[in-house]
């Protein structure tokens, strides 16, 4: 690529032209590969170019797409190449020929990715030319050589093409997951064992599977059980939340909710206690889905009584109740009710006293009966009552509890 390019397309940091520019708080433009290494590599706090402090958003450094910039450097790219749209379309072909035959593919994927980025027709004609066949021939070879450096690289290159295409049950790249099982296996191993970019292809397209589609994750399990889990929550438990830490939330949250297979090697691999490691530094968003997920593995007895055995499991969930969200609250009532009704142990009831479970269900309460919250006879305010119907004496009696709130349990004998 010539150098000469407009100097808005250069990025601050690395004076390169960007490829996925993003804008931090302050308004200055990035590329993303390089602002990431300044923030989370570097353990910078600062905008480069300004030195001001960043504005930190409820997950992290706030770091927002410039989807406008990208289309203008695309745009420029093809008119620097003198491609016209029909050349443009030619060069397609020629790179999707480079791939099926040269040993050499990194190049010639990377610029494919860039084509069919931005560029709607682009993606009907690699689709037309079989392209979506030929880039999941390159995936799968990291299963016949996984050990080789530039097959990983050329593999991942290849997922980030993929990445580029929606998946529903009608489109063709799943179509290709279905006849192409190697497929799905050779995604797993980048996810395992790729650079931070390559995990972030691979989780992205689990993620777009899971969501979209009504993939069977059984040949998955059977084969990889734990191993399936591992790096997903590895990706989950990065000091810096990342795209890819998200989507793999957004992966476990969908297998989790589908199969109870899944939910057992997932504990296996360690989710809960994980889960509840991280639950006390995360931000609304992340603290939703990870309490979402632990409400899945709850349902197991495996988790639950992995939730109980952590130290500080219920005192972590009941930190989350109302200090996040509607949402947070309502799916931490539901983590107590089926701990205080499948382990309604001694030890576990104190523990709820102790760690301010039971005024915070005191208050939900409160709360319901005097039209705050969701009003009314509302789920939660049910999951409560049943609570307090179980365990409620026992508190009452404790020298711990609030004597103010003892009319609120009254009420709920009273039910």
């Amino acid at each position: 690529m010539d150098s000469d390019f407009p100097p808005l397309f250069r990025c601050p940091i690395s004076m390169e032209l960007m490829e996925d520019p993003v804008t931090v708080s302050t308004g200055v433009t990035y590329d993303r590969k390089s602002i990431e290494k300044w923030l989370f590599t570097y353990n910078k706090k600062t905008c480069p170019a300004t030195m001001q402090t960043l504005a930190a958003g409820a997950e992290d450094f706030v770091i927002t797409p410039n989807l406008n910039l990208k289309r203008l450097i695309l745009a420029w790219k093809i008119n620097d190449s003198a491609l016209t749209p029909a050349t443009a379309l030619e060069e397609v072909s020629s790179l999707l020929a480079t791939v099926e035959s040269s040993p050499f593919k990194v190049s010639s994927l990377r610029k494919l990715r860039s084509m069919v980025e931005m560029n709607d027709g682009m993606k009907s004609e690699f689709i037309r030319l079989s392209g979506i066949g030929i880039v999941v021939n390159v995936v799968i070879q990291i299963l016949i050589d996984c050990s080789d450096f530039s097959t990983l690289d050329t593999c991942e290159e290849a997922l980030g093409v993929l990445c580029q295409f929606p998946i529903s049950n009608e489109d063709k790249l799943f179509d290709e997951m279905y006849k192409r099982e190697e497929l799905m296996k050779s995604i797993a191993v980048v996810v395992q064992r790729g650079s931070a970019e390559g995990r972030f292809y691979a989780v992205k397209i689990l993620r777009n599977i899971a969501k979209n589609t009504n993939y069977n994750w059984g040949s998955i399990m059977e084969e990889q059980g734990i191993d399936f889990f591992k790096p997903l929550l590895e990706l989950v438990s990065d000091e810096f939340p990342t795209k890819a830490s998200s989507c793999a939330l957004d992966v476990m949250i969908e297998i989790l909710s589908s199969s109870k297979r899944s939910r057992v090697k997932a504990i296996e691999a360690g989710a809960v206690w994980i889960l509840i490691e991280l639950l006390p530094e995360s931000g609304r968003s992340k603290c939703e889905r990870m309490l979402q997920i632990l409400q899945s593995l709850c349902e197991c007895a495996e988790g639950r009584l992995a939730l109980v055995e952590h130290g500080m499991g219920i005192a972590a969930v009941t930190k989350k109740i109302l200090n996040v969200s509607y949402v947070a609250t309502k799916i931490g009532v539901k983590i107590l009710l089926w701990i205080s009704s499948f382990h309604p142990r001694e030890r576990v009831v104190d523990e709820m006293m102790a760690c301010g479970a039971v005024k915070k269900l005191l208050m939900i309460l409160h709360m319901d009966s005097t039209g705050v919250g969701d009003g009314g006879r509302s789920s939660t305010k049910e999951k409560v009552i049943k609570i307090l119907k179980m365990h409620g004496n026992k508190w009452r009696r404790s020298p711990c509890f609030p004597s103010e709130l003892k009319n609120y349990l009254k009420f709920v004998n009273d039910e």
